[in-house]
């Protein structure tokens, strides 16, 4: 088996148990590989400003590939050193739609995440835990019109998150009409990362490819990456990495192609995991 030369890993139900915390025994694993010369990087769906500087610090993380592969950006610069986007050709008629529909949506800008000031409001709504919660209200510039932000701020759209409002017969609010309109569009890639919503970036862009395409940039052959993750946008990168890592938590797809389970998110399943790979 070739060494390990890069780890990539997944932040909500994969580093973060439910608390939203790395438990210790993650955090010293982590710290013993990039100690050895490993690149240890985060793979998340977060934007930029969603990534934890604070409890990452002293890790040895270098790296992040955010949006789900949008966007690849240096810590200790603070540099996007890669970035793959919506124009608004793309992401202005998906809006126009979204906007008229009783959803939460967060769109990713340049590393800074914007939503409607009425989804701040309306957060309480979601059956999401208290770290989360905390999270979004964080991370978030709320904006009252978010087409004509997005149509006028000259930028690119990285990633867009949509959430949606339990019902009382136990589905979703609009999910299916939103995902069926989404998946259509063969200009976009849409999964699903956790907590049952949907999230969506240009066609191609994918935490896989942000993988390889930051290996290549590390001079790091892919078969010498390994990936941990849960959810549906940890699909693309659990399968292109070297060694696959599903969660115990995570969800069946994640499972069945992954070349190794470890323990759940609230049992150290980060650091079992490279303790067994990375002696």
């Amino acid at each position: 088996m070739t060494d390990i030369k890069l780890v990539a890993l997944d932040l909500d139900g994969t580093l973060f148990n439910s608390n939203g915390k790395i438990t210790e025994k993650t955090r010293q694993e982590i710290k013993r590989i990039t100690d050895q010369g490993v690149h240890v990087v985060i793979s998340t769906g977060r934007p930029y400003n969603g990534v934890p500087f604070e409890q990452i610090k002293g890790l040895g993380i270098d790296y992040a590939i955010t949006t789900n592969g949008a966007a690849i950006y240096q810590i200790s610069t603070n540099e996007c050193i890669y970035e793959n986007c919506m124009d608004f050709d793309i992401a202005g008629p998906i809006i126009e739609f979204l906007v008229s529909k009783e959803i939460h949506i967060d769109t990713y800008i340049d590393g800074e995440g914007y939503t409607l000031e009425r989804c701040r409001k309306d957060l309480v709504r979601l059956p999401l835990e208290g770290a989360m919660k905390e999270y979004i209200l964080a991370t978030r510039t709320p904006v009252e019109d978010l087409y004509s932000y997005v149509r006028d701020c000259g930028k690119k759209v990285q990633k867009m998150t949509l959430n949606f409002y339990p019902q009382p017969d136990g589905t979703r609010l609009h999910r299916e009409e939103v995902r069926l309109f989404l998946e259509a569009n063969p200009a976009i890639e849409t999964v699903c990362g956790g907590f049952s919503n949907l999230e969506f970036s240009k066609a191609g862009v994918n935490k896989g490819e942000g993988l390889l395409h930051l290996a290549e940039l590390l001079s790091v052959p892919a078969d010498a990456t390994m990936a941990i993750g849960d959810s549906g946008n940890d699909y693309s990168i659990v399968k292109a990495a070297g060694i696959g890592v599903a969660m115990d938590n995570a969800s069946d797809d994640i499972k069945e192609i992954a070349d190794y389970i470890t323990t759940s998110n609230e049992e150290d399943g980060v650091g079992v995991a490279i303790a067994h790979f990375i002696p």
